[in-house]
């Protein structure tokens, strides 16, 4: 909250602590945010196209009885969006004429915020009556000293083969910018081409050599080869 309110432009900050808020579940955020919304009366809700936003967002919407605008990657006015259609190959210009604008963001899209030059004041928000449909019990963060997958220029590309050999394996490296000058430009991909999670080791190797990140298919996922938090594509990171 305090480094929110040195970003230019933010006129309030408002911090809700309830010990339901613990693991930030849909359920309970989502009155709170209603019930801020039409205390201040809102024209815009919006968050980051992650796990978090993408779980509370749509809820959100459907209590306004709006429809929500997801993934968006530009701004061309307030009620006017940019948005990534087909798998990202193509690029969707939206209007909305909704009374509140409910859309995700992301992240990769825009530049960080820099926090200096604001002073914006900060309230206590009121908390609602708990919901307790749901209950936070725990949760596991997978630590890795590689970069984050989602800030990649660089992709190294795991094609679905059955070849052990890196190779042979069909790796491809895109790049989407200038070569990768620092540990957060890279990210490296790959498949069940690599049998098991221990093969996995020959992508780490060339993903340190890189200083790339790496991220894994959905059918590596799906068999158990690395954790879900390492999936990209459409139904994981985007890159």
């Amino acid at each position: 909250a305090q480094d929110l309110c040195k970003v230019a432009g933010i006129a309030k900050v408002l911090v809700a602590q309830h010990d339901v808020y613990r693991g930030l579940l849909p359920e309970e955020l989502t009155p709170l945010i209603l019930a801020t919304q039409k205390q201040f009366n809102y024209t815009h809700i919006c968050a980051g196209a992650s796990a978090f936003g993408k779980n509370l967002l749509p809820r959100v919407a459907a209590k306004l009885e709006v429809a929500p605008i997801s993934d968006i990657i530009a701004i061309k006015s307030p009620d006017t969006f940019v948005r990534t259609i087909y798998a990202g190959n193509a690029l969707c210009t939206v209007k909305c004429d909704e009374k509140v604008k409910v859309f995700s963001v992301r992240g990769t899209s825009f530049e960080a915020a820099a926090t200096s030059g604001g002073s914006a004041s900060s309230e206590k928000a009121s908390s609602t009556s708990p919901v307790e449909i749901s209950e936070w019990l725990d949760q596991k963060l997978t630590k890795s000293d590689r970069p984050e997958l989602t800030g990649a220029k660089v992709v190294v590309s795991g094609v679905e083969t059955e070849f052990l050999h890196v190779g042979q394996a069909g790796l491809e490296i895109l790049t989407l910018g200038d070569p990768p000058t620092s540990a957060s430009q890279s990210v490296g991909i790959t498949g069940r081409g690599l049998k098991s999670g221990e093969n996995f080791k020959l992508l780490y190797d060339l993903a340190d050599q890189l200083h790339a990140a790496v991220g894994a298919s959905r059918a590596a996922v799906d068999a158990g080869f690395v954790p879900n938090d390492m999936q990209v594509g459409q139904t994981g990171k985007i890159v």
